[in-house]
């Protein structure tokens, strides 16, 4: 049987912070990939950036072993290398066909389904206020799509499910996160997204220039620190406090587009981003008022 880990009682505001780090590192990875572009194929890129992301596994080795894992956490964690490997060669497919703004904003389903998959099958609780709050983010990323509006291609077809396997990626994340450290968590997704990933990889494979695979070790040394600090996130609260912060990478991803890449923000990207940013501030707000009413009752505090 898998130790169980010390947990401590939920701390709001130190998840929010730590998924605020989580998404400028994602950030960090999509705008690298977005610079190699289709020199590399989608399958053998996200391959080589798990094969370049070895080299962490090496501080975490110790931990590894000494996690005594056992059948059940195997077969949890080869399900979660399944479900993220694939939704990572979908990812890296869309970021060569839509543009920063539009692979970001999509994310946004992942978040969502998490958040319901949570309440469903983790058990975690979904109050109204929090409900509404969701609601008025996913509605500013749906006016920055706006679905119906527009021309859809490929990608974004691709990214509908890149969403589905993140969001079980994450949930099966937030299931060992309770049993096992972050750092088995990590590792384990090191080690088995490669092995779901080497026979797409082999059979479009490209050499690869020194440049490009600089460029993907990069892509490693950021999406393995957000993956810690994701995993750090749900180990200090709910998956409904902390998967609406996600919603902010929009707003940084949607800068970094029309700043480095070119890519045209209008009224609507700046329109969306505001709602998405109330909606987070509002969450961070209330769960750090009710975090406070826990420890040291307030007058009029129920009054929100």
């Amino acid at each position: 049987m898998s130790a169980q880990p010390d947990m401590t009682e939920a701390r709001p505001v130190w998840g929010v912070i730590w998924m605020l780090a989580t998404g400028l590192t994602f950030v960090a990875v999509t705008a690298i990939v977005k610079h190699i572009g289709g020199g590399v194929p989608a399958a053998e890129a996200a391959f080589l950036r798990y094969i370049l992301g070895l080299v962490f596994l090496l501080p975490m080795i110790r931990s590894l072993l000494n996690a005594h894992l056992d059948k059940s956490d195997l077969l949890f964690f080869g399900a979660r290398g399944l479900a993220h490997g694939l939704g990572v060669i979908l990812w890296f497919f869309a970021m060569t066909k839509i543009t920063i703004a539009e692979v970001t904003a999509m994310n946004y389903l992942s978040p969502v389904y998490v958040t319901i998959g949570a309440a469903l099958f983790l058990g975690e609780r979904l109050a109204l206020r929090r409900i509404m709050a969701i609601g008025a983010a996913l509605l500013g990323a749906m006016i920055i799509l706006r679905p119906g509006f527009r021309d859809l291609n490929l990608g974004h077809y691709t990214m509908l499910g890149t969403a589905i396997l993140f969001a079980t990626s994450y949930l099966l994340a937030k299931r060992m996160a309770d049993r096992v450290s972050p750092t088995v968590v990590v590792a384990m997704l090191s080690i088995t997204v490669p092995i779901v990933l080497a026979p797409f990889a082999f059979a479009v494979w490209v050499t690869p220039t020194l440049e490009q695979l600089l460029w993907l070790f990069l892509v490693a040394v950021f999406a393995t620190i957000g993956h810690f600090t994701m995993t750090l996130a749900f180990r200090a609260a709910p998956m409904t406090v902390t998967q609406p912060v996600t919603f902010l990478q929009l707003v940084w991803a949607t800068t970094l587009g029309a700043v480095v890449f070119g890519e045209p923000v209008d009224g609507w990207v700046v329109l969306g981003g505001l709602i998405i940013l109330t909606s987070v501030s509002f969450i961070t707000w209330r769960e750090a008022m009710l975090k406070r009413r826990a420890i040291t009752p307030v007058d009029g505090a129920t009054k929100v």
